[in-house]
C-alpha cells in the first residue's frame, strides 16, 4: 500500500548514505540478498536503486574503517515495500539465502530486520492501511512489537521474487542518538517534527503529516556516546526532502537561529531532487535537505 506519507508537503527521508569496509563485499550483499540494482558506480562508491531511476542508499568505502559501535548514528534505515505480498517474497527469499533475520509486528505495520556485513541495520517492512493505526486524543499513534504471523504474511506471498520493488521508498530511518531530550528539542523545535509515540525514556518517534513516523531516535545502545569517528562504518549522512524553497529558506533560517550549521552542498543527480543545504543535528549527524520538485 502505497501513500501521500512519503511526498511533499511531508519532510520526509529519501536517501541514506552508509560508509562501508569493503564496497565489493557490500554491492554484493545489497544487491543479492536486500534486492537492489546499482544505478552508478565510482571506484569508491556505489549508488543503490529500487527503480533504476533514484537512489535510496548509497555506499562508500572507506580505508582502514573501524567499528561504529559504542557511537552515535544509525540504528536503521527502513525500505518501505508497496504490498504485503512483497513482504511475503521476501520472507521466501530469505529462507532460500538462509539469511538470519528478526521480525516485529509493530501494528502499525510488519518488519523484518537484518544487518549488512558491516553490521550497519536494515529494516524491510510493509505499513497496514494507515485506517487501522490508533491515534489517542493526543495524537499519539499507537505502536508496539510483538510477533510477526509468518503463516499468513507467506499466504499472500506469490513466489515471484525479483529483487525491491521499482515502488520501494526509504520509509523512515531510526538513530541512535546521545541525549534524547536535547536531540528531541532540535527535531522538534528547529525541524518542525511532531512526537508521534514514545518509548519510555528511551526512545521516541518523530513525523510529520500524520504518519507513525519518519525518523525513530533512541538511547538503547548509544546514552552519552561520541559522534561516529569519519572512518567509522555507518551512516554518512541522511537526506530529507522539502516541500518547497520558500520552506527549505525558513528551515535553514531556524538552524541558524539554533546555532546550528548551514553548510552548502554539491548538486549529487543520483540522490534525486535538487541539494539545498546540509547541517549536523546534536549528536554529529548530518542532514541534507533537498526540495521535492513533484
Amino acid at each position: 500500500m502505497m501513500t501521500t506519507y512519503h511526498k511533499k508537503p511531508n519532510a520526509y527521508v529519501s536517501h541514506v548514505q552508509l560508509n562501508v569496509s569493503n564496497l565489493a563485499r557490500s554491492i554484493e550483499y545489497y544487491t543479492t540478498i536486500i534486492g537492489f540494482t546499482v544505478l552508478k558506480q565510482t571506484a569508491t562508491t556505489a549508488y543503490l536503486s529500487a527503480d533504476g531511476k533514484t537512489s535510496l542508499v548509497s555506499i562508500n568505502e572507506v580505508p582502514e574503517a573501524v567499528s561504529a559501535k559504542g557511537y552515535t548514528g544509525l540504528y536503521h534505515f527502513a525500505l518501505l515495500l508497496p504490498t504485503r505480498k512483497d513482504l511475503g517474497n521476501f520472507v521466501q527469499h530469505f529462507i532460500e539465502y538462509d539469511v538470519r533475520i528478526g521480525a516485529g509486528d509493530h501494528d502499525v505495520s510488519e518488519a523484518l530486520y537484518l544487518y549488512d556485513p558491516d553490521g550497519n541495520g536494515i529494516e524491510i517492512y510493509v505499513d497496514r492501511p494507515d485506517t487501522e493505526w490508533q491515534w489517542d486524543d493526543n495524537n499519539q499513534v499507537y505502536m508496539t512489537t510483538r510477533e510477526v504471523d509468518f503463516a499468513s504474511v507467506l499466504a499472500e506471498a506469490d513466489g515471484q521474487y525479483n529483487g525491491l520493488p521499482a515502488e520501494t521508498v526509504m520509509g523512515h530511518i531510526h538513530l541512535s542518538v546521545a541525549d534524547l531530550a536535547q536531540t528531541e528539542n532540535f527535531y522538534t523545535n528547529v525541524l518542525d517534527y511532531e512526537v508521534v509515540t514514545r518509548y519510555g525514556r528511551q526512545a521516541l518517534f518523530i513525523s510529520t503529516g500524520h504518519y507513525h513516523h519518519h525518523i525513530g531516535l533512541n538511547t538503547w545502545n548509544s546514552a552519552g556516546a561520541s559522534e561516529r569517528p569519519h572512518n567509522a562504518v555507518g551512516l554518512k549522512s541522511y537526506t530529507v526532502v522539502l516541500k518547497d524553497v520558500a520552506y527549505a529558506d525558513t528551515v535553514a533560517g531556524q538552524l541558524k537561529t539554533a546555532g546550528f550549521p548551514v553548510e552548502a552542498f554539491e548538486e549529487a543527480p543520483a540522490f534525486g531532487g535538487e541539494q539545498r543545504f546540509s547541517t549536523v543535528d546534536p549528536n554529529g549527524i548530518r542532514i541534507i535537505f533537498t526540495i521535492d520538485e513533484n
